[in-house]
């Protein structure tokens, strides 16, 4: 028979601890999954519990000794740098030697005058900022003179940020379309970010309207090899723009987790086959980046009950893989990712049951076993686990 459709969930910035070169990043002692569960006295994830996630490191609230019906372990990222663009391109078998430039000091005129030439208006900011923050500051100043609000921050990111009422939806969009074929070469940003907020002074809110625009793959993926062979690759989130719409045959963008997860059961109901690759992106966006354990917590409590359902839509020939791109620890001092390993959840009704994975040596290993399962051309790196999935499985 063998599988017919993968699932796949990335918890945006869900690490399990600190990768051996962690210091390197400023990022010691991090561990995103862990501190978040310290700081409200135990995670309540009976879902992940049963597939393993307490079993891959000690989580207060998860526990390690209840039955597990799937199999666990975790990655660790052999690309250079810590965002969200190098973790799922690695995860596809893209490994970047080369980390996306970074601007602790803002954008350097060779980018900011043609920019404000080509949209005709003079930019605000220029500045690494929190996006709430920044709004804040900036947010009336915009609203008066309809000029953007331009930040950055530690990730490899252009962020423009227009009210809703001030600049129409579409205008902020060409801006960034503007702004990523500036952003080449040396300053080849990870991603454009368009952040739409709404509201009055004092109570400005950014909208749920956000679009990435991001650089277009170094090399093929994964996703290529199943689109060339003519297997749906259905993307859900940010999905479709991390890969800038390589080997993506179609995109929905939602808003949050919970129309993500919506959107993911739905399919599940309804396609026979394919990829279905999900981005989960309140983790990262709404919590990590603001320091909100509590937050945090709450939203894996969320998605934990979504995922339950998920779980009872699955046959036989179906595989669901959980990971995370990177991580963003809520109770570090900055607001910037962290640079963590990331857990890895596999699960099939006709798998095994129990199996631990290890620590698998690069995020590839996701990308090496979907193409194993979808009998897929690959040679990329990393190394499937597949066979550790289906251990005597008549699937595999």
């Amino acid at each position: 028979m063998g599988i017919q459709r993968i699932f796949i969930l990335v918890c945006d910035s869900l690490g399990i601890g600190e990768l051996p070169d962690a210091s390197n990043y400023g990022d010691k002692g991090s561990h995103t999954l862990k501190h978040t569960a310290q700081a409200v006295n135990g995670l309540h994830l009976p879902t992940l519990e049963k597939l393993g996630l307490g079993r891959i490191d000690e989580i207060p609230g998860i526990s390690s000794q209840n039955p597990c019906i799937g199999t666990y372990g975790k990655m660790a990222e052999q690309s250079k740098g810590k965002d969200t663009t190098t973790g799922h391109w690695e995860m596809m078998g893209l490994i970047s030697e080369k980390p996306f430039p970074l601007y602790p000091n803002g954008f350097p005129p060779e980018i900011m005058q043609p920019f404000e030439k080509a949209i005709q208006r003079k930019a605000l900011g220029n500045k690494p900022a929190s996006g709430t923050e920044i709004i804040k500051e900036l947010g009336e100043e915009h609203v008066k003179t309809g000029c953007p609000i331009v930040y950055t921050s530690g990730d490899s990111v252009f962020q423009i940020a227009c009210h809703e009422e001030i600049v129409p939806l579409e205008t902020l969009y060409d801006w960034s379309l503007t702004a990523r074929k500036l952003l080449i070469g040396d300053h080849a940003v990870g991603r454009v970010i368009a952040r739409p907020f709404a509201g009055s002074p004092g109570q400005f809110k950014r909208t749920e309207h956000r679009r990435d625009f991001a650089v277009k793959p170094r090399g093929k993926t994964v996703l290529n090899a199943a689109v060339e062979k003519g297997i749906k690759v259905i993307g859900i989130g940010k999905i479709e723009d991390i890969f800038s719409g390589e080997g993506i045959t179609e995109g929905f963008h939602t808003g949050n987790n919970h129309d993500s997860m919506m959107k993911t059961i739905k399919l599940a109901e309804k396609e026979s086959d394919g990829i279905i690759f999900t981005n989960l992106v309140d983790f990262d966006m709404l919590y990590g980046h603001r320091n909100d354990p509590i937050g945090y917590a709450k939203a894996l409590q969320a998605f934990d009950q979504q995922l339950e359902i998920l779980l009872n839509k699955l046959k036989s020939s179906d595989l669901l893989c959980i990971t995370g791109d990177h991580g963003c620890d809520p109770t570090d001092v900055s607001t910037d990712h962290t640079r963590e390993y990331v857990p890895i959840l596999a699960y099939s009704p006709s798998g095994s049951q129990n199996i631990p994975l290890g620590t698998r040596e690069t995020f590839a290993d996701l990308g090496a076993t979907c193409a194993e399962a979808l009998r897929l051309p690959y040679q990329l790196p990393g190394r499937s686990f597949y066979s550790k999935i289906f251990v005597g499985a008549e699937v595999a």
